[in-house]
């Protein structure tokens, strides 16, 4: 397994890591995407130990907190040998602070998550979520305080925009704070907005990416094509309108590529599209799901080789979209403001 350095931080990561989005199946939402318990957890776990992962993230809303239980007895007494990612910001709860990045919620949701995961610090704390209505300053001095404190080894964002993710960075190095090393975002062959702001963004702050959804919200399994009903066993059947949107046309024509590059390759349609991901500017880790050990098997084998520049190519140009302004315009002075590759 190759490891990467975590955006400009001195941590090294797994290039291919595990989401436990699957663990618990606490609600619909997440039953959907799996259910798995202890048992299972663990033989997956232990699989990812054999092929070198050892970074495994979750958060305190999936399954209700569920998943953070499962993660947290599933690494009894392996605790020394993962690194644990965890979120929080999102509601979780019923009262008026259970949500949000105030110093009074993330203070109770951090203590909440160790106590599940059965450890008394987490490597990597995330914000879901930007929190507009709780200043930069205190989120940030929360934050740092946390590194401090030794319950939090780095910090990192999901979801930001650029300005969310800048001010953030700014605002920590104007009082000598811990600053984010990492943004965990949505990236995908159908989903290439990252590159349009948060890529350079990123190239230029030394922030990583850790990408979540790489399959495009389940639809680059392979079994998604023209003219063919969703398959029997999807999350899309139940969380399609909560992702990304995607045409249909438009994935097909992706899919399309995909198959071509399968065929030279020998490999499976989701192994080229994690591949290509791995190929990208500013990715530290991809994370990978899976709803049994026959999955995660597949999936870590898209680490471990790599696409031609032929192949690389052909994706590039059958996942290629028109970015919205300013990213189109920007494109037309690119001698003197580069584009990412």
């Amino acid at each position: 397994m190759e490891y990467r350095f975590l955006g400009g931080s001195g941590l090294k990561v797994p290039v291919l890591s595990f989401g436990t989005g699957t663990f618990g199946g606490g609600n619909e939402f997440f039953k959907a995407w799996g259910e798995t318990d202890v048992a299972e957890a663990t033989r997956l776990i232990d699989i990812c130990f054999e092929s070198g992962v050892n970074l495994f993230d979750t958060a305190n809303i999936y399954s209700d907190g569920r998943s953070e239980e499962v993660l947290g007895k599933a690494l009894a007494g392996k605790r020394d040998r993962a690194l644990i990612s965890t979120k929080a910001t999102f509601r979780l709860g019923d009262r008026p602070n259970d949500i949000g990045s105030s110093r009074y919620h993330l203070t109770r949701a951090l203590e909440a998550s160790l106590r599940r995961l059965g450890t008394d610090y987490v490597d990597i704390y995330h914000l879901h979520g930007f929190d507009a209505s709780t200043p930069i300053e205190e989120v940030q001095d929360t934050l740092n305080t946390f590194v401090r404190a030794g319950k939090v080894r780095y910090i990192a964002a999901s979801n930001f925009s650029g300005w969310h993710l800048m001010k953030s960075l700014d605002v920590a190095d104007r009082y000598g704070w811990t600053r984010f090393v990492a943004h965990q975002v949505y990236y995908s062959l159908i989903g290439r907005e990252y590159e349009w702001e948060l890529m350079p963004l990123g190239l230029d702050q030394k922030v990583g990416a850790l990408v979540w959804s790489p399959l495009g919200w389940g639809r680059l399994t392979g079994k998604i094509r023209r003219n063919q009903p969703l398959p029997e066993v999807s999350r899309l059947h139940k969380t399609a309108e909560m992702g990304p949107q995607v045409a249909d046309e438009y994935l097909y024509k992706v899919v399309d590529a995909l198959d071509e590059v399968a065929k030279e390759t020998g490999k499976t349609v989701p192994q080229i599209a994690l591949n290509w991901l791995l190929r990208r500017p500013t990715v530290s880790s991809v994370i990978i799901g899976a709803r049994n050990e026959e999955q995660l098997r597949q999936n870590l084998d898209a680490a471990g080789w790599n696409l031609t520049a032929g192949q690389i190519a052909t994706l590039d140009k059958a996942s290629a979209v028109t970015p919205i302004y300013p990213y189109w315009h920007q494109r037309q002075f690119t001698e003197r403001n580069p584009l990412p590759v």
